[in-house]
């Protein structure tokens, strides 16, 4: 006599291969969902803004802080640019849809909602000044505050969409960290810290530009009155600088408010030089002096090394010996 098969016999090999399909796909659509919320936040320009904030520290401190106060200022920055960042990518998501450099953000494609998108900013900005307040200190809270203000309701809100000059106002918020790094470890600000928000200030808009120049058309279909836009090539190039003239005297008049030594004068000077080059070029061309000279992505990506060069002289120059 067989013996009679059970009906509760283990899953097939077509069953399992199932389940195992339906829990890989649970799992990658639970990633793709956290991945849209990072995207809202923008972290390669997180990253920019984190850079400027440890030298600033380390000057402040005249030495290296305490890390577990700077670990919180970084977190509690990441927390508010990314908030910031959010915030912008739910009131501008009517232009994002438009423009090819952003029309695949995660409010455009429908990955996250309008009103997610709301509550995430909402709480990133609100955890961070929480975080600020009680983990780091009041001026800190309220400079980061100041921060999200500007860049959500100065330049997305008001700016961005009516003047060429949005960008050089609109970014003072991309300064602030200067600010809440010698705030973390001070408690108050110094004409050292002035001088940084400086460098910055005035680096922003040959930063901005280039990259506006490359996508001039997106702009143009949204919209969006940057300079390039509205303006002839040689008076950007012009305007850039003019900047760029600003910045590299805001670095070079750290030397005697912080009592910086002949290192980073000449890192300060050497850097400064370079990329006045790269703006000089770029005018003579604009102006139809010269075929030859950088294009609008190289002053762009040279901008970011600039800025990152001269923050690590600023950082280095404390510990040297002389």
């Amino acid at each position: 006599m067989s013996t009679p098969r059970s009906t509760t016999s283990t899953p097939s090999a077509t069953t399992r291969a199932a389940v195992h399909r339906t829990d890989g796909s649970n799992r990658a659509g639970w990633r793709d969902r956290v991945g849209a919320y990072v995207a809202l936040t923008k972290p390669r320009i997180i990253e920019l803004l984190l850079v400027t904030t440890v030298p600033t520290m380390i000057l402040a401190e005249n030495g290296l802080p305490d890390l577990w106060l700077v670990v919180k200022t970084l977190i509690g920055g990441a927390l508010a640019a990314g908030s910031a960042n959010a915030f912008n990518c739910y009131l501008d998501r009517d232009i994002d849809s438009v423009m090819n450099r952003t029309k695949r953000r995660p409010l455009v494609t429908g990955e996250i909602r309008p009103r997610d998108a709301l509550i995430f900013a909402t709480a990133l900005g609100a955890v961070s000044l929480v975080w600020f307040a009680w983990l780091v200190n009041p001026a800190a809270a309220w400079l980061t505050f100041g921060a999200i203000a500007i860049y959500v309701v100065g330049y997305t809100m008001i700016l961005k969409r009516r003047t060429p000059q949005n960008i050089v106002w609109g970014g003072i918020a991309g300064c602030m960290p200067v600010f809440i790094g010698w705030a973390a470890v001070t408690g108050s600000l110094d004409w050292a810290a002035v001088a940084l928000f400086g460098v910055i200030f005035f680096w922003t808009p040959p930063h901005y530009w280039p990259l506006s120049v490359k996508f001039k058309k997106d702009y143009a279909a949204a919209g969006v009155p940057m300079l390039p836009v509205v303006a002839s090539d040689r008076r950007v190039a012009a305007e850039m600088l003019g900047h760029t003239i600003a910045m590299v005297a805001c670095s070079l008049a750290l030397v005697p408010l912080a009592d910086m030594s002949w290192a980073y004068t000449a890192a300060a000077a050497g850097l400064g030089g370079w990329f006045l080059w790269l703006t000089v070029s770029m005018l003579r061309k604009a102006q139809g002096r010269t075929t030859k000279g950088p294009g609008a992505m190289k002053v762009f990506h040279a901008s970011i090394t600039y800025l990152t060069l001269l923050f690590v002289a600023v950082a280095v120059d404390v510990f040297l010996p002389f």
